[in-house]
């Protein structure tokens, strides 16, 4: 394995520490402040940021495209699952979150045979009955899970999937800062027109503040790292380490918010991840 390739293999855990960190994050604070409004700080700080380092560079490059439409659409998914997600969050604990959002690899192969005009094998039939099977262990009715938090949960998943499908469709023509910045003018452009629903006269301590600020900074971060490393090394090698970020979940979710997955739950979430995995393996080329 040469340097190259082992910068991709380092940075790619950290981008998915980084994104569990956010969702830690946004559960800590969705406590003191309505989920819209992080959200709408979260975008805006993330498109100051890209204006502030990424724009200079690129110029005009950066917003002219000429498939609009459809990266508005691909925002506008991608701000309905962050919202859906953050509001599941502030409702259930973060690794069965995480994992329930997880099941987006299997929507995504399911959805691309419609979608992209992609064959639908049978293993991708068995492994979304398979992570089904471990969302059903997650959110048993005899657990601890609230209904309507599994709900948010699967929404973001279903929301995240779609964002994915476009992001596959925008490949060809679309360089990745274009998108990245796409989606923070777009979630930036959505949350504002609701910010006077939710906005408060509650001042942030410091701490809050920059608790909430360092949300944008995280997303911004996360994704580029996640760049890099998919430019660094190929992504059959990367991607069998994404449900990595189940495991930070867990790790979080004990030592900030003291809760850890009873045994059906982990159960549930080894089935989730393995389930992911099968489709990773199983698109593998076949070496020569």
């Amino acid at each position: 394995m040469n340097i190259k390739n082992l910068s991709g293999l380092l940075l790619f855990p950290l981008a998915l520490l980084i994104f569990a960190i956010s969702d830690a994050t946004a559960k800590y604070m969705s406590a003191y402040f309505a989920v819209p409004l992080l959200v709408w700080v979260r975008y805006v700080t993330q498109l100051v940021f890209m204006l502030a380092t990424v724009a200079p560079g690129m110029g005009r490059e950066i917003v002219v495209t000429s498939r609009p439409g459809m990266m508005i659409l691909r925002g506008c998914m991608q701000v309905a699952s962050t919202m859906l997600g953050l509001l599941a969050f502030r409702t259930l604990p973060l690794a069965e979150t995480t994992a329930l959002v997880f099941i987006t690899p299997l929507l995504v192969a399911l959805l691309a045979g419609p979608m992209l005009g992609e064959k639908i094998h049978l293993r991708s039939w068995l492994a979304t009955v398979a992570g089904l099977a471990g969302v059903l262990l997650i959110a048993r009715p005899s657990g601890y899970m609230d209904g309507v938090g599994v709900i948010y949960a699967l929404g973001a998943a279903l929301c995240y999937s779609l964002y994915q499908i476009l992001t596959r469709k925008l490949a060809a023509s679309e360089p990745p800062m274009r998108q990245l910045f796409y989606l923070a003018l777009v979630g930036t452009f959505i949350m504002s027109l609701f910010l006077p629903l939710f906005w408060t006269d509650t001042v942030p301590t410091l701490k809050q503040a920059v608790l909430i600020l360092s949300l944008g900074l995280y997303g911004g971060a996360g994704h580029f790292l996640l760049i890099r490393a998919f430019h660094e090394s190929p992504a059959s090698r990367l991607a069998p380490m994404l449900y990595l970020q189940i495991v930070w979940a867990m790790l979080l979710g004990w030592m900030v918010f003291g809760h850890f997955p009873d045994r059906m739950s982990i159960i549930g979430m080894a089935i989730i991840g393995m389930a992911g995995l099968s489709l990773v393996f199983g698109n593998r080329p076949a070496r020569a």
